[in-house]
């Protein structure tokens, strides 16, 4: 590994770190410059701070852009926060539709339970969808719910 990488990992590393103790304004300074070069991990952290306005201006757009281009690496916490604006209608107009294509993309594809249960939950309550119980008792049952 060269030094200019293990800079890199460090950097990312850091910037993590800061994200996760609610340090902002540093986890900013730290993820920016790699999100803008492509870096999903930096990225999908990025949309977070952006969407919500933790060390910057909320910023919808941006909180999209990344958002978006992290769950296209395959990011599968991404892929899960792209279906939850979907649904909700944060940073982007709401699609019910699209929100269940990145939910199944990050339930399927990565196992990801809180997709799995948005999933059941669409379906069980016909949320922007017609209501099919039978639908959603199949994701809450993926999703390793027995009561359904």
């Amino acid at each position: 590994m060269t030094h200019q990488q293990d800079e890199y990992d460090m950097n990312l590393s850091s910037g993590i770190a800061a994200f996760e103790t609610k340090s902002f304004t540093q986890a900013k300074m730290f993820l920016a410059p790699m999100a803008e070069e492509g870096n999903p991990e930096a990225q999908y952290r990025m949309a977070i701070m952006a969407q919500n306005g933790l060390g910057m201006v909320e910023n919808p757009l941006m909180a999209y852009k990344y958002m978006k281009a992290a769950a296209e690496a395959g990011l599968g916490l991404a892929i899960h926060g792209l279906g939850f604006m979907y649904l909700e209608g944060e940073c982007v107009e709401q699609d019910t539709g699209k929100a269940i294509e990145w939910f199944k993309k990050a339930a399927e594809e990565h196992e990801l339970i809180g997709s799995m249960t948005t999933l059941g939950m669409i379906y069980f309550e016909g949320r922007g969808v017609p209501k099919d119980e039978e639908e959603g008792r199949k994701w809450y049952r993926k999703a390793g719910f027995d009561e359904f």
